[in-house]
């Protein structure tokens, strides 16, 4: 007896309703077979045994993920709407054919950390080409509940901060797009894009309180290709941060706070560390952030550099450091020498910046006095400041900056106390 089985009909509960009659026998598909069976199609994890609430999701995911990553054309894992439990997965590549992740539920990581023991973060994509991960039907939502993780971060103490997971880890990904994804409440960094090449995220929504520690919103590391555009994103640290190896960055309309604002660096902590080169933010705003803009190395630092790095049209408010070029940055007072940077920093632009800062201090630029800065140009700024601190004022260390249009406050009208400049905070 023939039976036609639809593509969705790979469970003994579905095939069931396809045999009529006694002594029918049915040998049930396997892997090999669903993956014939569904080629090009959707692999929808409901057809797993997937279901919202309480039960783990992640082994229906990942079997979603394997059938559709071995299709020889092109793909799609689908997560209807809903709110579904899910531990961890880790979604490897590489696959067969270009691969689609489409979310329309809310997907809730377990509050207490203790279950993530020898598991760095809730969502891994690694080594995936031509993956788009997206959210739809208002879905696209990773909640890492991470209240509980943050009461039990002891940074600040140890100056070990990579002892929880992130929401996502995102690497070694080529030509590929993530959008309208929300990373909410992670336990530690919302998203690590590491050794990626040609990826855009766009329309992204991360959220945390200003008080979770370690919460970056997008971290970058040596990776090449990367577009940020259209992120609203609100931490208790970065919004954006790039570490070494990043290159042909671009970050545009981003709307940051609260949280630490956009920031190079820190460089200079490791041996090693990869150049940065080629970083453009443009059209970004920030609203109630420790920092807008910021260059930051290690005092103390191992030698590293960084260059082509520009800042353009950007709007403050009431942010407390406007614009920070920083080479004495020293948290927690965890370095380990006094020494001076030994990262190079050169061709800087800081371009048509406007707002209120929070603090007199407008314009920082304090760098190495072992590696003065090379060719940074400010232009078109227009910072107010209306607080008890006196008149806006610009501070300057071991830079000659070049500079055009109007200049409010005007670069280097202080000196920092010492050479080296003060440590900033985290």
């Amino acid at each position: 007896m023939a039976l036609k089985i639809d593509a969705d009909c790979l469970y003994p509960e579905c095939f069931s309703a396809h045999l009529s009659g006694p002594g029918k026998r049915l040998r049930f598909a396997s892997r090999e077979d669903r993956v014939e069976i569904q080629r090009g199609g959707n692999f929808d994890i409901t057809t797993y045994g997937a279901k919202p609430g309480a039960q783990d999701i992640s082994q229906a995911l990942l079997s979603a993920w394997k059938d559709a990553c071995a299709s020889a054309t092109p793909s799609k894992v689908v997560i209807p709407k809903g709110s579904y439990a899910m531990l961890s997965v880790k979604l490897q590549g590489p696959c067969k054919a270009p691969i689609e992740v489409d979310i329309g539920g809310t997907m809730l990581a377990p509050p207490d950390p203790a279950k993530y023991k020898g598991i760095d973060a809730f969502v891994t994509v690694e080594g995936v080409t031509d993956l788009t991960f997206t959210g739809v039907d208002g879905g696209g939502v990773f909640d890492g509940q991470g209240a509980m993780a943050w009461k039990k971060n002891d940074c600040a103490k140890t100056g070990k901060c990579d002892s929880l997971p992130y929401n996502f880890r995102f690497n070694n990904l080529k030509n590929s797009r993530i959008s309208h994804i929300t990373s909410k409440d992670s336990k530690l960094f919302n998203m690590n894009v590491l050794g990626c090449t040609n990826v855009t995220l766009e329309d992204i929504t991360i959220s945390a309180p200003l008080e979770s520690l370690n919460t970056d919103g997008i971290h970058i590391g040596r990776s090449e290709g990367i577009t940020i555009n259209g992120a609203k994103i609100g931490t208790g640290d970065d919004c954006v941060s790039i570490g070494d190896g990043t290159k042909n960055l671009h970050v545009q309309n981003v709307e940051c706070g609260p949280g630490h604002g956009i920031s190079v660096g820190s460089l200079g902590r490791y041996q090693n560390e990869a150049p940065v080169v080629g970083v453009y933010v443009k059209n970004c705003t920030f609203t109630n952030t420790q920092n807008g803009v910021r260059i930051k190395s290690w005092l103390g630092s191992y030698a590293a550099s960084a260059s082509e790095l520009h800042f353009e049209d950007i709007t403050v408010n009431n942010v407390m450091n406007p614009v920070v070029l920083d080479q004495a940055y020293c948290p927690y007072n965890h370095c380990t020498t006094k020494e001076a940077s030994k990262v190079k920093l050169s061709n800087i632009s800081f371009k048509r910046i406007k707002g209120t800062s929070g603090s007199a201090n407008a314009l920082k630029l304090v760098c190495s006095n072992g590696f003065p800065c090379q060719n940074v140009q400010v232009e078109d700024i227009d910072l107010k400041y209306s607080g008890k601190e006196g008149p806006v004022f610009s501070e300057c260390a071991n830079v000659k900056p070049t500079t055009t249009g109007k200049l409010n406050p005007a670069p280097c009208s202080k000196t920092p106390s010492t050479a080296s400049g003060a440590a900033t905070a985290e």
